[in-house]
C-alpha cells in the first residue's frame, strides 16, 4: 500500500463533475415565470370562463415547456449496471460502483457512483458530459489528460470517430434531426396558440395536430439509432445496452396529447361552432350587439327633400334639428 493507496497522482487538477444542464434550468425557469404571470391575472376573469381559461393556459404551457425542454434533456435512452471494476489507469484497485449511460439529443452523460461513495479515501461520484461535435475526439483526449476513471473512458471511447462501433454516426445524426423536428413542433405550437385567440378555431386545431405530427417525427428520427446492430458495453463481468427512457416516453405522451386536442377541436368546431367560440372566449357576431340608438344634430337645410325612413324633411327653419336614428354597422 503506497502513500496514495495505489492510485497514482498523475493528474494535478481535481475533476469537477457535471451537475445540471443550465439550458434545461433556464427553460424551466422561463415557463415557470410565464405560468405564475398567467395565474396572477386569473382572479380578474369573471364567470365560468375562469376555470376553462386557466385549464387551457396550463395545458398549453405544459406542452410548450416539454417540447423545448426535451431538446436539452439527457435521458432519451439510458443503460446502467453495477460492477466490480478497475478504477483508474496504471492501478489494480477495484471498486464497486454503478455505471450509467444517458443519451440526449446533443450528447451523452456518463455517470459513475461508488457503492459506497467513499472508497480508498476518495469520493467516487462522477457525472461527465460529452457533446456531439466534430471535436469529440478532442474531448476524449481531454478526458484522458484529466484522469477520469476507466469505466467513463471506456464508454466515451465507444462514441469517438475512430471507434469501430460507429455509435457517433448513429446517435449524432439521429439526435440532430430529432431536435430539428422538435423545434418545428414548437413553432407550430406557437401558431396554434395565436390562432386559438382568433375566430379561426378550426385552423388552431389543425396546427395542434401538426404539432403532434412533428413530435412523432422526432420520435421516429431518434428511433433510427436501433436500425444498426447495437454495440454492447462490457464493464468487468457485466454488460448492458441502451433502451428508450423517460424523455422518449414523455415526448410520446405529449404528442398523443397534442393529437387528441387537435382532433377534438376539429370535430367540435364542425359540430358546435358557437359553443367552441364561447369556450375559447371568442365573441360571436350578434344583431342585438350591433344595433344601438344614437342622437345627432344636423342642419335641416341639408336634409330638405331627403327621405329618412320614409319621412321627407321639409321646411326652411334655420335651427338645427335633433334627429334620433338607429344605426346598424
Amino acid at each position: 500500500m503506497t502513500f496514495y493507496d495505489d492510485i497514482y497522482p498523475f493528474y494535478p487538477l481535481q475533476r469537477t463533475p457535471f451537475i445540471f444542464n443550465t439550458s434545461l434550468l433556464t427553460v424551466i425557469l422561463v415557463f415557470l415565470v410565464l405560468t405564475v404571470g398567467f395565474l396572477l391575472i386569473v382572479p380578474g376573469i369573471r364567470g365560468k370562463s375562469r376555470i376553462l381559461w386557466t385549464f387551457r393556459i396550463l395545458i398549453s404551457l405544459f406542452i410548450g415547456a416539454v417540447i423545448v425542454a426535451l431538446n436539452f434533456t439527457s435521458d432519451w435512452a439510458e443503460a446502467s449496471l453495477r460492477a466490480n471494476t478497475t478504477y483508474k489507469s496504471f492501478s489494480n484497485v477495484m471498486v464497486n460502483a454503478k455505471v450509467g449511460l444517458h443519451v440526449g439529443l446533443y450528447g451523452i452523460n456518463i455517470t459513475l457512483r461508488g457503492d459506497p461513495v467513499v472508497q480508498f479515501n476518495e469520493t467516487i461520484d462522477y457525472n461527465e458530459m460529452f457533446v456531439w461535435t466534430s471535436s469529440i475526439d478532442e474531448e476524449y483526449e481531454n478526458a484522458l489528460n484529466k484522469g477520469l476513471p476507466n469505466p467513463i473512458l471506456y464508454i466515451a471511447e465507444k462514441f469517438t470517430l475512430k471507434s469501430p462501433c460507429g455509435l457517433i454516426y448513429q446517435y449524432r445524426y439521429s439526435g440532430r434531426y430529432a431536435s430539428a423536428t422538435l423545434w418545428t413542433a414548437f413553432c407550430c405550437w406557437l401558431l396554434a396558440n395565436i390562432l386559438f385567440s382568433m375566430p379561426v378555431i378550426l385552423y388552431a386545431g389543425c396546427m395542434m395536430a401538426t404539432t403532434a405530427a412533428f413530435i412523432f417525427f422526432s420520435l421516429a428520427s431518434f428511433s433510427t439509432i436501433y436500425n444498426l446492430p447495437q454495440c454492447t458495453f462490457t464493464i468487468g463481468t457485466e454488460s448492458f445496452e441502451t433502451n428508450f427512457s423517460a424523455s422518449f416516453w414523455l415526448a410520446l405522451a405529449t404528442g398523443l396529447l397534442c393529437a387528441l386536442i387537435g382532433i377534438v377541436v376539429i370535430i367540435l368546431d364542425g359540430l358546435l361552432p358557437e359553443k367552441m367560440r364561447e369556450v375559447f372566449s371568442i365573441g360571436m357576431d350578434s344583431d342585438d350587439d350591433d344595433v344601438y340608438s344614437e342622437k345627432g344634430y344636423l342642419n335641416a337645410g341639408f336634409l330638405e327633400g331627403v327621405s329618412l325612413d320614409g319621412v321627407i324633411v321639409k321646411g326652411t327653419s334655420k335651427e338645427p334639428q335633433q334627429i334620433s336614428t338607429l344605426t346598424k354597422f
